[in-house]
């Protein structure tokens, strides 16, 4: 038996299943007024044929038993005869342009649809059926998919094929399919499809066919996939946003320089992987050193605080790559450190083979760089770049109040040291104001032979009465140039509303610690200066006895 589709005209019709009892009919899709018609067109034909039936078999019982029939009767029964063949012809007529018009609904429905309608032989697994839309889709034909009814295997990308077909195979038996795959174009291109099937069973219950629709589902696909790569970037900022907020509580939590140091290298980790990462730092010249170091995975430390090659130390002028690092002051990312010409002259770096380094900036103060490596090639991006520039911000902070912090504690140690001369100077000129026996020896050595600068002034005029020999290599003045004259004649103080805030606390009866003030030398120079004081009774006059120190100019746009 052979029938005409809508799609490739005239073929043979798959030989219907022996268990389903008749030949596969293709649904047709009638118009709702078609429908009544349709069923007083069933009553005719019933009808018509049932009366020409007892009609003969009238006749044909009037001839059994020899009776001789009127005319009419005989006009009649030819008459019924001729009525039923016409009533036939005209419902068969009738039923082929309906069936016609149902078939032209169906192939208009099918080629302005954009899936895929498809039939399959469960047994064999051969497409049967299926529409314009394969076309538009797979940019393949329907004839070559006809001709050869399993090549839809060969469009289903490699890496989805094995599930793919394992499913289809599974569909068979059970009769669900659902699946999103991709395949590939002839011009090498790759769309996602999502295929769902259902099953056709005959009278025994067994699937005979496989029915369904194939959907392009690939703008579908990338818009997911940019929710999902959109979701993975927001918790991606999220996590980083909170590494960068813990590294710097952890930087602010503990100024010595080792905790810095370490508390760096650690919350370094969480946001760029490295195999070594170090702080090098500039130590004068062309010398540096790596401030701190950590290895991943960590060695055990030694036991003897020394060993040879810790800390690192570095030439610049022995590696021209790691001068031009200092002389520009940049970020640098090399994703494949043996395309670096001069980078095996990079003493204790030679073996990494992924590198990065940010410059380590606060207040307008270079303070080095951030040295980050691995042992895997490409394993920097500019994404990592960009995440250990955040953390050098925090980082750089830290490491220069932790500087800070060690002068401070430095000099705060030597003025204790320089307090405790002062309470000896003047424990020793009590003695001598209450005329002990020796005690004008015993100060004369503390207040001679201290490094620190001393000083005896009266309190009022601000005269000098003595000086020791610390005082006069450090403001350039002899003992015989001061004596005699005042701090305000060799315009010693800066501001003289210092001195006058010092005296005045010492007239109060309270002891000045620690005062910050600048003083200025015999030869111009200004020196920001510490200084305690406290007043005395000298040669029967009030007097200060001072002691001074150097203290490093301090900004405090430096203080973070």
């Amino acid at each position: 038996m052979v029938y005409a589709t809508p799609w490739q005209g005239r073929r043979e019709l798959p030989p219907s299943d022996p268990g389903s009892g008749s030949d596969m009919v293709r649904p047709g899709i009638l118009g709702k007024e078609a429908r009544p018609r349709n069923k007083a067109g069933v009553v005719f034909s019933i009808l018509i044929p049932l009366l020409a039936a007892i009609l003969l078999f009238v006749v044909i019982q009037a001839k059994l038993r020899g009776e001789q029939l009127p005319d009419f009767v005989i006009v009649i029964e030819a008459l019924g005869f001729v009525v039923v063949i016409l009533a036939g012809t005209w419902f068969l007529i009738r039923g082929v342009r309906e069936h016609r018009e149902s078939e032209e609904r169906y192939r208009q429905m099918a080629s302005h649809i954009q899936e895929i309608f498809w039939m399959l032989d469960a047994d064999s697994k051969k497409v049967l059926e299926v529409n314009e839309a394969y076309e538009t889709i797979t940019g393949r034909t329907r004839r070559s998919l006809l001709e050869n009814p399993t090549s839809y295997e060969e469009i289903i990308h490699p890496e989805d094929r094995v599930h793919v077909l394992a499913r289809l195979d599974e569909a068979t038996r059970t009769g669900k399919f659902d699946e999103r795959f991709r395949i590939t174009l002839p011009n090498g291109n790759v769309r996602w499809v999502r295929v769902h099937g259902f099953p056709m069973r005959n009278a025994a219950g067994r699937i005979w066919r496989l029915v369904g629709t194939g959907q392009d589902i690939t703008e579908q696909k990338h818009t997911e996939d940019q929710v999902v790569r959109n979701l993975e970037i927001a918790e991606a900022a999220r996590a980083e946003a909170d590494a960068l907020r813990k590294a710097t509580l952890s930087l602010t939590q503990d100024l010595h320089m080792d905790s810095v140091m370490e508390a760096l290298l650690r919350s370094l980790e969480e946001l760029v992987p490295y195999t070594v990462a170090r702080v090098i730092v500039p130590e004068g010249g062309p010398h540096l050193l790596a401030l701190g170091e950590r290895e991943i995975p960590e060695t055990p430390k030694a036991s003897p605080k020394y060993h040879p090659g810790h800390p690192l130390t570095l030439i610049a002028d022995e590696c021209p790559f790691l001068k031009r690092v200092l002389e520009e002051q940049k970020s640098v990312l090399l994703p494949d450190t043996s395309r670096e010409k001069d980078w095996q002259t990079f003493n204790g770096h030679a073996h990494l083979r992924s590198w990065l380094s940010v410059p380590l900036t606060a207040s307008d103060e270079y303070l080095g760089f951030l040295s980050i490596g691995h042992n895997d090639p490409n394993r920097y991006t500019a994404d990592h770049l960009r995440r250990a520039e955040l953390l050098s911000i925090p980082a750089a902070a830290a490491i220069q109040n932790a500087r800070l912090y060690s002068t401070a504690d430095m000099y705060g140690s030597e003025l204790q040291k320089r307090l405790v001369d002062l309470q000896e100077a003047e424990t020793a000129l009590a003695e001598v104001q209450g005329e002990h026996s020796g005690s004008i020896d015993k100060f004369e050595k503390v207040f001679r032979s201290s490094p620190t600068p001393f000083t005896i002034t009266t309190l009022r005029e601000g005269r000098f009465v003595d000086v020791n020999a610390a005082f006069e290599r450090r403001y350039g003045y002899t003992r015989t140039e001061v004596l005699g004259r005042t701090v305000h004649e060799l315009h010693m103080w800066c501001d003289p509303a210092d001195r006058m805030f010092m005296t005045e606390q010492l007239r109060q009866g309270a002891a000045v610690r620690n005062g910050i003030t600048w003083l200025r030398t015999k030869s111009g120079e200004i020196k920001l200066t510490v200084y305690s004081a406290d007043r005395i009774h000298f040669d029967g006059q009030p007097c200060v006895l001072a002691v001074s120190e150097d203290l490093p100019e301090f900004d405090r746009r430096k203080a973070n």
